[in-house]
Order: C-alpha cells, then sequence, then structure tokens
C-alpha cells in the first residue's frame, strides 16, 4: 500500500540496443516506469548501453534488474537454446553479475533479476530450465528479488530456493486461457495499441484478472506489470498505463 492505495510495480525490458542498432524508446519509457530489466549482453546490448541504461534507470528513481538470456544475439534470444543446466547456471550468472558490477559503479545495487523471452518462456513451464536460473540468481546474492510470470513453475522453484519473488503479469501481451502468452508469431501476440494496454494492466492490477484471446477471463495475480520496450509505442502505452492505474486509485512504485 501507498498513501492507503493499493500498489503496483512497472517494469520494462530495456538496454536492448548495441553496436550500431537502435532498438526500443528508452529515454522516454524509462522515466514512466518503476522497475527496469537491463539486457546482459547475451540477446542484446552491449557495455555502452547498459552503462548508459542504468545511469538513465538511476536519474530516474527505476529499481535496475538484470535481464539475463540465452546466448543468441542473432536470434534476440527468442529462440530456445539446448544448453546443459550447469553451462545455462553460468551463463545466467556471468550475465547477473556484470549487470551488477556496473550498477555497484555508478553507485547503486541489482535489485531483481527476470529472464528473457526463450529462457523466460521455458522457465515458466520447464523445472529442468527453472532450475538453474534460479540458482544462478541464489548464489550470487540470497537478496535479489527472482521476478517471473504470475503462477508458473519458475515461481515455485524460486521459492523453494528460498528467494523473494515478484510475480509478473504482462500489460502488452496477449493471453491464452492455460495462463501462458500467445507466441509472437499468431495474431494477438501484442496488444494493438496504448488504449488496449492501459484497460488491460487496471483489470490485472485491479480486479485481477486478464482477458484471453478466445474471449475468457484468466484470474492472476501480479507483483509487478511488464511493458516491453521493444513494442511498438512503447513509451505512449506506458504513458498510458500510468494515467489508467492512476485513474483507478493504484499506486505505481518499486517493489
Amino acid at each position: 500500500m501507498t498513501d492507503g492505495r493499493p500498489s503496483i510495480d512497472l517494469n520494462a525490458d530495456v538496454g536492448e540496443s548495441f553496436g550500431a542498432y537502435r532498438i526500443g524508446e528508452d529515454e522516454a519509457l524509462i522515466p514512466l516506469v518503476t522497475s527496469v530489466n537491463v539486457a546482459c549482453g547475451f540477446h542484446a546490448g552491449d557495455p555502452l548501453v547498459i552503462e548508459r541504461t542504468i545511469r538513465l534507470a538511476i536519474e530516474c528513481g527505476a529499481a535496475v534488474g538484470a535481464h539475463p538470456g540465452y546466448p543468441d544475439l542473432e536470434g534476440f534470444g527468442r529462440r530456445a537454446l539446448a544448453m546443459a543446466s550447469d553451462e545455462l547456471e553460468a551463463a545466467v550468472l556471468y550475465q547477473v553479475a556484470a549487470i551488477a558490477g556496473v550498477a555497484r559503479a555508478l553507485g547503486t545495487e541489482l535489485r531483481h533479476v527476470k529472464a528473457h523471452g526463450a529462457l523466460y518462456n521455458r522457465a515458466a513451464r520447464e523445472e529442468s530450465v527453472a532450475r538453474p536460473v534460479a540458482r544462478a540468481v541464489r548464489r550470487f546474492s540470497r537478496d535479489l528479488v527472482f521476478v517471473g510470470q504470475a503462477g508458473s513453475t519458475m515461481i515455485a522453484v524460486a521459492r523453494e530456493q528460498g528467494l523473494a519473488v515478484a510475480e509478473e503479469a504482462f500489460a502488452d501481451r496477449g493471453y491464452l486461457p492455460d495462463g501462458s502468452l500467445v507466441p509472437r508469431d499468431r495474431p494477438g501476440a501484442i496488444l494493438p495499441g496504448p488504449a488496449e494496454t492501459a484497460a488491460q494492466a487496471v483489470s490485472i492490477a485491479r480486479d485481477g484478472r486478464v482477458r484471453t484471446v478466445d474471449d475468457g477471463w484468466l484470474e492472476l495475480h501480479a507483483d509487478t506489470l511488464c511493458l516491453h520496450g521493444d513494442s511498438p509505442a512503447a513509451a505512449a502505452r506506458a504513458s498510458g498505463v500510468r494515467a489508467a492505474l492512476d485513474g483507478a486509485g493504484i499506486a505505481v512504485r518499486a517493489r
């Protein structure tokens, strides 16, 4: 609660530009959210982008988190890779440590970890993937918050590992009846625009439910709402979500 109002965190996946390639609207988006998930250089991002992104987050008062993914720059981390458990654990640990190190050098501390893309989606369903991810987070610091899909396998595994968790829902993505996200290659994967995104955010934060692509309803609890930094009109979506949540009497703050 904040000032007697219910509250929710609003997070965004950011820092996904690299080299000559510019992805997302970070300069406009980061001031509108309360937590950021910074790409670690494996699926996107590079050392200079990481530093600039964390600096901007600090200036805007956003909590800084690591956003590790598969080592798949060409596929933007959205392709599932076959990695042995120890290899995956080491890869996640490496990425978390990199973001934490830059954050500390800039005068702040890492607050949370959220997996990216195919790694996130697999960990949400598969215990064999969720365990090495959670182990890597715990090995680095038991004080980090593990962010994962609400009600999923990854949340259960992180709790078993003794980690604090933040259950996440998506303001800008379509949902299937089983609670999973609509695959990005199918219609309805990304909501059409800011109005639909804002309405879904309020439905989740206030009512604890989301409309699915088959026009049903799915009950879910969320501690944090995600906006994807590479979604079309990401900053406009974030602005609309902030206004809609405020109008619904819901405060937005980092957890």
